[in-house]
């Protein structure tokens, strides 16, 4: 591109001037002079590019800044022609973005990466502005060219900064949403809840596992209770560092290599067994696998086993909420995988450790409070009912008591008392004055003599809680014929319901125990067959809004229309003044069989419940109560009830823990039994296997019953019907809402 000859109507350049086409007027070319003086004196550079109908383009004119800031002597520039590209290094995107403003042909702005002659790079903002030269040979542009270096390194940095910041938030939010779940740490699948989020957000796969008779993935904090029974084959500790972390009390990650098998028998082994189908099925893992100790505050309670995303960044794009409150894609860095990981483990460990300190403070409060409850045993020619049931606000102990002993083959004694409080000492109390009262009741002496006598001791024992008790004692007078003697310590009185009429027997009152200032007195009753002997605590019948002498006079209305043949029947009637009790009940219901009472109880409720201990007798005693049932209902399929009912019962006593909640509905077509236990993992089905103990029964209750499960805020209750007729689908289902 050379200079134009004068007249014609090229652009061209001399030297470093801009060469218009030949002016029509002598003001033109002192304009066009005056406008290139500012333009080679502006601060910014300035040069004005042509660009020619193939599509290239070169230099025409630049000022001393331009100069300045490319390192390039303005005659290369003017004189560069196609080799302006390698000149100015303006890298291929920049060229791009370029050759798009002037095929917009409006102005634009570009930054581009450019280069300067001694080799250095520089980032520099070009705002490109066609000119208006109708008469150029070529269309021409003037680009402003200014030195952005200082801005994109702060851009840069600032980008680099809100990463890092969303990146952070991400891990927060992460733990958060840990948090929250952990808020119903008595769910069955929180832990499941939580892998699944971690997975979702950071990693290929997560779980957590914990070592008890053999290492196991777990889906709830609560799941194994009991303490691990560690197993490794293992003579150097050092080849198991899975098993090291199950041993240790320190925060760290034990990484596995892919390809890694661990030693035969130890515990590392049996993790890569189990995580392994995990690794096959997900190609975008990396292959190694992540385990870090969920840690509680003495011990090391599980393990939070996780595999990395494959590739250069092992990252992956999560969904983390901005300042706005819209989502955003981010990627996780591998070095912030682990430092997430970590928060995860020690947000879980804690809430485990608190859920589990929890459970052992619930299942000792509960051990104490059984310790101090008698199991009822059968007495012969009396039935006898008996129920407790502690005020679910407090730590599930308290002061209301019951006993029922055989004093010898004709007597027995019964005590019904509350001592004040709902905490451990209240308890502690109570079994010291049950200990004193079964103590002085072996000496066959009357109960006024025997309450005379905890009085003084007690006086002597200082215990420091008040108490109430009714102390009485049936003999056996003839074949069916029972005499009641009693002795009341500031309890309320007892109830004695004769065909639809019913006594207070509120004889030989006096002080609270402790307080007694001179003989107890001895009251006396003649009990007969099909009367009802009613004991009971003030959780029956007092409520905030209903007094005393209201809840006692309801009381007495309820037991005058019972007709329920056995004391069972009667107690479940009874305990509709406690739908929604506001402290600890006790209750013991007797009834002398026989009578006008006795039959099927028509239209009335029919509902038992009992609580029985965690032990085997507990078995029979429900097979005990499902045949009485049985019979008072009239239901004829007593034994496939009774095989029903030890299946169940026995699955609680060896896979739950806590008391076992009994209760039993006849439901026209059938009967129900519900079974209640602290443990909220469901009930299993198993195949036969040689290798495999328990799970059978639930073979035989699918076979006789139609059987379901649910959960519940404090465990799970396993029920199964058996109906009255023949018609009904085999197989578990789930229960209606």
């Amino acid at each position: 591109m050379g200079k134009s000859a004068p007249g014609t109507t090229g652009v061209g350049r001399e030297d470093d001037r801009l060469v218009l086409p030949s002016p029509t007027l002598a003001g033109d070319r002192l304009a066009a002079s005056a406008a290139l003086t500012v333009l080679r004196q502006l601060p910014d550079g300035v040069v004005v590019l042509a660009q020619h109908p193939d599509g290239s383009w070169d230099v025409v004119m630049a000022n001393d800044a331009a100069v300045e800031i490319s390192g390039i002597s303005r005659e290369r520039l003017l004189h560069g022609g196609r080799d302006l590209l390698r000149l100015t290094g303006i890298d291929e995107q920049g060229a791009r973005e370029i050759a798009a403003a002037f095929a917009a042909g409006r102005p634009t702005r570009v930054t581009t990466l450019v280069g300067r002659a001694d080799g250095t790079r520089l980032w520099a903002a070009l705002d490109l502005a066609p000119l208006d030269l109708p008469d150029a040979g070529a269309k021409l542009w003037a680009a402003v060219v200014r030195d952005v270096s200082a801005q994109v390194e702060t851009a840069k940095l600032e980008q680099v900064r809100l990463d890092i910041e969303r990146r952070a938030r991400l891990a927060l939010s992460i733990v958060a949403r840990v948090s929250d779940l952990l808020q119903d740490a008595d769910s069955a699948d929180v832990l499941r809840h939580i892998a699944d989020l971690v997975t979702r957000q950071v990693v290929a796969w997560s779980g957590f596992f914990v070592l008890g008779r053999e290492l196991a993935e777990v889906d709830g904090i609560v799941d194994h209770p009991d303490p691990r029974r560690r197993r490794f084959d293992v003579e150097d500790l050092g080849q198991d560092p899975v098993l090291e972390l199950f041993e240790g009390t320190t925060m760290r990650t034990v990484r596995l290599e892919p390809g890694e098998q661990g030693v035969p028998g130890s515990v590392t082994a049996e993790l890569l067994r189990l995580v392994r189908p995990r690794l096959d099925a997900m190609p975008g893992a990396e292959g190694s696998v992540l385990v870090l100790p969920v840690l509680g505050r003495q011990r090391t309670l599980a393990l939070f086993v996780a595999l990395p995303h494959r590739g250069p960044t092992s990252a992956k794009i999560a969904g983390v909420l901005n300042l706005d409150g819209a989502e955003e894609a981010i990627a996780i860095l591998p070095d912030e995988v682990g430092t997430v990981l970590e928060l995860v483990a020690r947000r879980v460990g804690m809430a485990m450790d608190n859920a589990q300190l929890y459970v052992r403070e619930h299942v000792l409060a509960e051990t104490l409070q059984r310790a101090m409850l008698p199991e009822q045993a059968d007495v012969q020619g009396l039935d006898v009912w008996t129920y407790y049931s502690p005020n679910v606000e407090h730590a599930q102990v308290g002061g209301d008591w019951y006993d029922v002993v055989h004093l010898d083959d004709d007597t027995v004694a019964v005590v019904i008392g509350d001592v004040v409080g709902h905490d451990v000492e209240a308890a502690a109390a109570m079994g010291q004055l049950r200990s004193v009262v079964r103590a002085y009741a072996q000496e066959l002496v009357d109960p006024g003599t025997v309450l005379s006598r905890v009085d003084t001791l007690v006086t002597s024992m200082n215990i420091p809680r008040n108490a109430s008790l009714v102390y009485a004692t049936l003999s056996r007078r003839g074949e069916d014929a029972w005499h009641l003697a009693y002795s009341r310590a500031g309890h309320l009185p007892a109830l004695l319901v004769r065909d639809g009429e019913v006594t207070t027997l509120d004889g030989a009152g006096g002080a609270l125990i402790g307080f007694g200032t001179g003989p107890r007195g001895t009251a006396r009753a003649e009990v007969l067959p099909g009367d009802v002997l009613v004991l009971y605590t003030d959780g029956l019948v007092e409520r905030r809004d209903r007094g005393m002498r209201e809840g006692l006079e309801a009381l007495m209305d309820l037991a005058a229309s019972v007709r329920a043949p056995d004391a069972a029947g009667v107690g479940e009637e009874l305990l509709q003044l406690a739908d929604a009790p506001e402290d600890d009940v006790a209750v013991v219901v007797i009834r002398v069989p026989g009578g006008s009472g006795t039959g099927q109880d028509g239209a009335v409720l029919r509902r038992r419940r009992w609580q029985l201990p965690s032990d085997a007798a507990s078995i029979g005693r429900a097979r005990h109560a499902v045949r009485r049932a049985c019979d008072a209902w009239g239901i004829p399929q007593v034994g496939a009830a009774e095989l029903v009912i030890s299946e169940l019962m026995a699955n609680a006593v060896m896979h739950g823990w806590g008391r076992i909640g009994l209760r039993l509905q006849d439901t026209g077509d059938g009967l129900r039994m519900e079974v209640e236990d602290a443990n909220p993992a469901p009930p299993v089905t198993r195949e036969h296997h040689a290798s495999r103990v328990g799970g059978f029964g639930m073979h035989i209750v699918d076979r006789l019953a139609d059987w379901g499960w649910r959960p519940t805020t404090g465990g799970k209750v396993v029920w199964a019907r058996v109906r009255t007729d023949n018609n009904r689908t085999l197989g578990a289902r789930a229960e209606p809402a």
